[in-house]
């Protein structure tokens, strides 16, 4: 009786949500957001202070920015993180997000060789630069996901008069920005990047910033609630702690904080409701 004690308490515990810390949660947050803020690891910063302080534990879903919000339309997550203000203003819009905040900024790069084969290194205007990619015939990696940087992407190349599709250069992955980023460097080959993500895998794919500093390139997140009235099975209340947690100035204190290899990789961009 008395060795089976200790293991009914900590079924019990179990039960509870109680963490191996000892910690318990009192519900789940399910979070859908761009695979930058996971593969820069800028989540496992943030997210472990949101949730001791709130007792509500975050499920990630990292896929792209499209996606994100799609899973927010069918009441599938609670809260967004994503990256594509136009598609973010039409999700709310519709009526399927509410209470969407300005979270922070970084900014796109073009990375790719070191050598440089299509010698764009020192470029500043991006849409020069794809016009050179395109002529270079080097290859080059899109994400193809319906992700925020996809969607930039996209646009870039509309702005360039070019259609990449098809062509024997241009490669549709389907991935995220970690995979795609290892496979530019297997190739090798050239990527649109968000900064942050790029930071976390530099050192291990070896590629080379060669454009930066476009205007054109500003990189803004957003966080929005999914919409109670259209989903009343959605988590509305710790959805809304998750937003005032990380517009707060703590959250934001914490985004600027995270830094991989010294180099900040966010920048917090609150300005009040």
């Amino acid at each position: 009786m008395a060795s089976s004690f200790p293991r009914r308490i900590a079924a019990g515990l179990a039960a509870l949500g109680f963490a191996a810390t000892g910690f318990a949660y009192a519900g789940e947050l399910k979070l859908a957001t761009t695979t930058s803020t996971e593969n820069s690891g800028l989540l496992k910063a943030l997210l472990p202070k949101f949730e001791r302080q709130s007792g509500v534990s975050v499920k990630v879903i990292a896929v792209g920015s499209g996606k994100a919000m799609k899973m927010g339309e069918m009441g599938d997550v609670d809260v967004l993180l994503v990256h594509a203000r136009k598609m973010e203003d039409e999700f709310v819009a519709a009526g399927y997000g509410v209470n969407r905040r300005d979270v922070m900024y970084n900014d796109f790069i073009v990375v790719g060789p070191a050598n440089d084969p299509a010698k764009i290194k020192g470029e500043k205007d991006v849409i020069s630069g794809f016009r050179k990619l395109a002529t270079s015939g080097s290859k080059f990696v899109s994400r193809g996901d319906n992700s925020g940087t996809d969607v930039m992407e996209k646009d870039y190349w509309k702005q360039a008069g070019v259609e990449p599709k098809g062509q024997p250069w241009y490669v549709s992955a389907g991935l995220g920005m970690g995979e795609v980023l290892t496979m530019a460097a297997q190739l090798p080959g050239y990527t649109l990047s968000d900064r942050a993500t790029y930071g976390a895998y530099r050192a291990k794919t070896g590629l080379a910033i060669v454009l930066q500093g476009d205007p054109k390139m500003f990189n803004p997140y957003g966080v929005i609630a999914v919409n109670p009235a259209k989903h009343p099975g959605t988590n509305y209340a710790d959805a809304t702690k998750f937003i005032e947690w990380l517009t707060s100035p703590e959250g934001q204190r914490e985004i600027a904080a995270y830094k991989v290899e010294g180099e900040q990789l966010f920048f917090p961009n609150y300005r009040g409701k």
